[in-house]
């Protein structure tokens, strides 16, 4: 095959006009050259036609399919951040298990945002540590919206730059659910740890789910955030945009829901609380995770180095047996608050703020792919009315009419043009 082919024969190959070959090259799509013999023309890189050729005939076997591409199937990113293989997660190709066995959440945002030099997350010193009501979900978001309304765009500014914005605002969500401590002296788990009143044994528990829940590929959450990235808005706005998705109760709030069956297990004990959801054919939250049909390694590897109370720990077990549902890392995290009786929304704290880390990596990615993420939509509404049968308002055929007669008179005179 030439390397080179005209726009003839580049159009028909394509089965479109010519002005459409001179759009896909302008775009990118394919690449073109001035011909040799003849510069008043263009040649067409043949490769570059074939591959949109194939790519039209793919499109067409698979247009039934695109309506359910979003909701019931997989809308395709490439990423190089994080997978699963064997039902394991990876965050670029580092086995997600054996990190939590070690890493610092600053460790892998090294990693998942491809850093050259470590990450930190600098607390702002003159920022007086939050108690109580004062800190919290609602000082997160808030804090990221105030952030938002005034940043920066993301265009034309290197990763450096970014990395360190990136840092500020992981921190800036830790601070609000009450991380405390100065400068970036000691890493986030610890900081946070002290915030909850915690030791170094309980600071050892945070730090490993933080690490578990970094990031999870293409969630919803991440699909929010890379959307508002790829428009070129600033990391804060980019940030808020894929936090408010996770917030949602089927997503990283899930473990709320969790906190909630367990609040009626510590008042009704296990059985009955098990025995209620089976009979009332209501699904137990927090078991069974469509990604871990062989259960969610995250869960497994943070339950096995927990010691909840008694009854969780029955309610967990007997959910398994009677259902063959094995815990998802909700069930783990909402545990683990329950065991160092951490605030009472602290188990979202604690994923939302280490997710961040994804979230923003997510965004980072996303900007070199340099295009809006637009999807297309599928019109179900009515049938659209022709636009040429719209009829003209009274008063404008007046008003035309009368424009017409007045042109009529200043260049017709006894039926024959008149120059002006």
């Amino acid at each position: 095959m030439r390397n080179w082919i005209t726009l003839t024969e580049a159009a028909r190959q394509l089965g479109v006009q010519a002005q459409t070959v001179y759009a896909y090259a302008s775009r990118g799509n394919i690449a073109v050259m001035p011909d040799p013999h003849n510069p008043r023309k263009s040649l067409y890189r043949a490769e570059d036609v074939a591959v949109l050729c194939r790519k039209k005939q793919v499109g067409r076997k698979r247009e039934a399919l695109a309506a359910g591409t979003i909701f019931g199937a997989e809308p395709c990113i490439y990423s190089g951040i994080t997978t699963f293989s064997k039902g394991r997660p990876y965050y670029r190709g580092r086995d997600t298990l054996r990190l939590a066995e070690h890493a610092t959440l600053e460790e892998v945002a090294t990693l998942l945002w491809n850093a050259r030099a470590p990450i930190v997350f600098p607390f702002d010193a003159n920022e007086p540590a939050l108690h109580g009501e004062a800190r919290g979900r609602q000082c997160a978001f808030t804090s990221l919206a105030a952030l938002a309304a005034n940043g920066h765009s993301t265009l034309g500014r290197t990763d450096k730059a970014l990395h360190v914005e990136a840092g500020q605002l992981v921190a800036t969500v830790a601070q609000a659910f009450g991380a405390c401590g100065d400068g970036a002296a000691a890493p986030l788990h610890e900081r946070l740890a002290h915030g909850w009143g915690q030791q170094a044994e309980g600071a050892a528990l945070i730090r490993k789910a933080m690490v578990l829940v970094a990031d999870h590929e293409i969630t919803s959450s991440a699909f929010a955030a890379r959307i508002t990235a790829s428009t070129g808005a600033s990391l804060p706005g980019c940030l808020l945009t894929g936090l408010a998705t996770f917030s949602g109760p089927l997503h990283g709030d899930a473990s709320g829901r969790v906190r909630a069956v367990f609040d009626d297990v510590t008042r009704l004990g296990p059985d009955q609380v098990v025995t209620h959801h089976l009979q009332s054919a209501i699904p137990v939250p927090g078991f069974g995770h469509h990604l871990y049909p062989d259960g969610d390694p995250r869960a497994e590897a943070l339950l096995d180095a927990l010691n909840p109370p008694a009854e969780l720990t029955a309610f967990i077990a007997k959910v398994v047996q009677l259902t063959g549902l094995k815990p998802t890392i909700d069930v783990a995290l909402a545990a683990l608050a329950a065991q160092l009786k951490l605030p009472r929304d602290a188990a979202f704290a604690l994923f939302a703020t280490a997710r961040s880390v994804g979230l923003l990596a997510h965004c980072i990615e996303q900007l070199r792919v340099g295009k809006v993420i637009r999807p297309r939509g599928r019109y179900t509404g009515p049938a659209l009315e022709d636009a040429r049968a719209t009829p003209t308002a009274p008063e404008e055929v007046s008003a035309i009419d009368e424009q017409t007669l007045q042109k009529n008179r200043l260049f017709m005179v006894g039926g024959n043009p008149r120059k002006t």
